[in-house]
């Protein structure tokens, strides 16, 4: 009955759009110059919504034609036809499915969650953005004799990781601090990667661009007196005296 209904209204809508210059929902005064005025103070317009593939398979497609693409960029995006190609909003080149190394999402695409990662979610892209540079020219992880405790190697940790070594360490200019403070093209959910997270930056850092031959800092506490590293040189991870000064490269997941 639902479906019935549903084409019912359809089929009255199309009548009225052949019979009436103008149609108004939510309205009885739609404005002179449109077609179609949707009014409403809580509600939006929502296109059709579909992966990039879906996208892809629209025979013919009209020019002016508006789809939102699920897959498209680390957000999804609003795309149109122009008549040639697919465009954005901004009429440049529309986003693709997100891979690494692409700038987005106020970075650069640094890793994708592969089944078995944590956080895979089967038919979404999720992962995570590292800023574009390094953010500090060397700095403490901080709080050198006190072990705070809790902080985690794996994926997916690095933000809990920094709220902990945040709460826990009052120490100004401290690496993870540097991180949770950022505020970066608009954005200001970046941490400080964990052990595994900074283990992809380094795996992908061609890709990514920008870092030095140095040890960069993780969020992942060893003892009281240590905490790990990665070289990005030599591609060697160690426990370093948390009174050292290195890089960090805040990282933002989506």
């Amino acid at each position: 009955m639902k479906n019935i209904n549903l084409f019912i209204f359809f089929i009255l809508l199309l009548a009225a759009l052949q019979l009436s210059a103008q149609v108004g929902i939510g309205t009885t005064n739609p404005v002179p110059s449109s077609a179609l005025d949707i009014t409403s103070t809580n509600k939006g317009f929502m296109p059709p919504r579909m992966l990039l593939s879906n996208r892809n398979a629209i025979a013919s497609p009209g020019e002016g034609l508006m789809i939102w693409c699920t897959n498209c960029g680390v957000y999804g995006q609003i795309q149109v036809y122009n008549g040639v190609i697919w465009t954005n909003l901004l009429g440049g080149n529309t986003a693709g499915v997100p891979v690494i190394g692409d700038s987005d999402g106020g970075g650069k695409v640094a890793y994708i969650l592969q089944p078995g990662d944590p956080g895979y979610i089967s038919g979404e892209v999720h992962g995570f953005i590292a800023a574009a540079s390094d953010q500090g020219a060397g700095v403490q992880w901080g709080c050198l004799g006190t072990y705070l405790g809790g902080t985690s190697n794996s994926l997916g940790s690095g933000q809990a990781n920094t709220s902990i070594i945040v709460n826990g360490c009052g120490s100004p200019n401290i690496a993870a601090r540097l991180c949770n403070d950022l505020v970066l093209n608009n954005y200001d959910d970046w941490y400080l990667p964990s052990k595994d997270e900074v283990e992809k930056l380094y795996f992908n850092k061609v890709a990514i661009g920008g870092f030095a031959d140095n040890t960069y800092w993780s969020s992942t506490e060893d003892i009281s007196v240590t905490a790990w590293g990665l070289n990005f040189s030599s591609g060697a991870g160690n426990n370093f005296g948390k009174n050292n000064l290195y890089l960090i490269r805040p990282i933002r997941s989506f």
